[in-house]
This record gives C-alpha cells, structure tokens and sequence, in this order.
C-alpha cells in the first residue's frame, strides 16, 4: 500500500503557510466545518475566476475571506456587484459576518492547482491527454518552475482498462523540505468516466 504525504501539509510552517489562520478550544469541528462549507461554495460559485488559494481568519464574529484568483476582475465584476451577491451568498451559508477580500495571483501558470484544473478541462474538450501534458510542462518551465510532474489516472484515451501515465521535467525534490513545491489535483468528467490529475 502507498503511503504518501501532501508536499504541502508536509512543508508546513517551513515553506508553505497556513491557509487557515485561527485558533479555537471547543468549538473546532464546528467551525472546520463552517470552513469547508465556504471553501466548496467558493469552489462552485468562483469556477471561471481561477481561485488558486482561499485563506481563511477569523477575529471575534467576523470571518474574513482572501481570495488569491488568476482573473479577479472575472470575480469582482462590473463596479464589484458580484463581490457583492457572493459575501451575500457566503455569509447565508456560514451564518457570520464576512469581510472578503480578492486578490490577484501573480504567476497563475506557476500554481499547481490551476495547471491541474487547466489540463482537467482541456481533457475533457477531447484534447489528447499526452499532447495536454507535454505542452503544458513547456509552459511551465517556461514561465521559470524548475520542474514539473503530472500524473493522469483513468480511463486514459476512452480505453477499457483504467491506467495512469506520468510525465515529469526537471527537479521535482519530494523529500527536500526546504524545497518549494506545489501540489494540485483535480479530476476531469468525461464520458467514459472520471481522469483523476495530479501536479506536483
């Protein structure tokens, strides 16, 4: 059986940060879950903003709410009336007071969860998975990574057999923890089922 560990929750407080940054005695599992809830609503409702990163604080009876989006104007709208109906949307769900605030993520093809949700939806236009993947580890070396590695699960090709194929470029340091490595995973719904996709 694989035992494998999130780069990211194995780097914390070393390279990565916490993405959620209260403390709480009794009431924690409630308010984890609260966390969740808004974490899922900010996933369906913000798809086409390209949310890379949520960061949650909370300060007495206020949660306050940072989106780290690749296309925040997408998210704010025209003169911030989507801002708007999402604080209204998000505030009916966890029942708290919400100050939110977006923020525009820098270097978009360097985040690994948006290279993830990019290849998931361009395997599931019908694009060839293996010409996804090579062109996207251009990209990203491109853009100054230094390296890269994507696995895709599943029925690979529309094939009757599920399988999983990777394809990594450069340093890819798991075991390093000073090292910055990001990590992302998605799944892509196609027709002949779900292609789970990792990128390191």
């Amino acid at each position: 059986m694989g035992q494998k560990v999130d780069p990211c929750g194995f780097r914390l407080g070393i390279t990565q940060d916490w993405q959620a940054k209260w403390y709480a005695g009794k009431g924690y599992a409630r308010l984890l879950q609260s966390d969740l809830k808004l974490r899922r609503a900010i996933e369906r409702e913000c798809s086409r903003g390209g949310v890379a990163r949520v960061e949650i604080t909370r300060l007495g009876d206020e949660v306050g709410l940072t989106i780290y989006s690749a296309r925040p104007g997408i998210l704010i709208g025209r003169g911030g009336q989507n801002v708007e109906v999402l604080r209204s949307e998000l505030e009916k769900i966890s029942g708290e007071k919400i100050r939110l605030t977006i923020r525009e993520f820098e270097h978009p093809e360097l985040s690994a969860c948006l290279i993830a949700r990019s290849i998931a939806g361009r395997i599931e236009d019908m694009i060839p998975f293996r010409r996804v993947m090579r062109q996207t580890v251009f990209r990203t070396l491109q853009a100054g990574a230094k390296g890269i590695k994507i696995k895709c699960s599943g029925r690979l090709g529309g094939q009757e057999i599920a399988r999983s194929e990777t394809l990594h470029q450069g340093r890819m340091p798991l075991h390093t923890l000073c090292a910055d490595v990001d990590y992302g995973f998605t799944e892509a719904h196609t027709v002949m089922g779900r292609i789970g996709v990792k990128v390191w």
